[in-house]
């Protein structure tokens, strides 16, 4: 028997990309033959950065992962896994309020698209408290970022906010 080339989803909107999301990248990239990183385009929200700049800003941070790419993609994450044939949607899990959404998610996929399983990583405790959100409010004020996201996102979010 052929063993099948194992390959899953670890999708976000990822405005911006943190190394709590690289940690996730990388964890996930030992465990399946290839991971796609879904940046998602929501209408719903209004991002900082554009899907175009946040592709290229995660695609920058994980070069170095060979066996993972990079895409971006609007409307039902398990249509996106469905559309690129993967049965596994990897979720990163910081602390219990996350475990219980992400759990909701992870159901109602289930119900939709019964043929996809959700496996979750918890998040290197040393990422436990990061957040995309934090990371733009203490880079709106000028804090010091560089323990929070990788130079080249702090880069791109002091000049957004400096308006340069």
């Amino acid at each position: 028997m052929k063993h099948k080339k194992s390959c899953a989803i670890y999708a976000g909107s990822f405005d911006p990309v943190t190394y709590g999301h690289i940690d996730i990248i990388e964890r996930s990239s030992l465990i399946f033959d290839e991971l796609i990183i879904g940046v998602l385009n929501n209408s719903a929200k209004s991002p900082l950065f554009s899907l175009e700049e946040r592709v290229k800003m995660i695609e920058d941070v994980v070069g170095h992962v060979e066996n993972c790419h990079v895409e971006s993609f609007s409307g039902l994450l398990v249509d996106f896994a469905r559309q690129k044939q993967v049965d596994v949607i990897v979720r990163g899990l910081r602390a219990v309020t996350d475990f219980e959404y992400e759990l909701q998610i992870a159901q109602s996929n289930r119900v939709v698209a019964g043929d996809i399983d959700t496996i979750f990583l918890t998040t290197n405790i040393e990422y436990s408290y990061l957040s995309s959100s934090m990371v733009k409010e203490y880079a709106q004020y000028g804090a010091d970022i560089s323990r929070f996201v990788p130079p080249n996102v702090a880069q791109k979010l002091m000049e957004r906010y400096s308006g340069k």
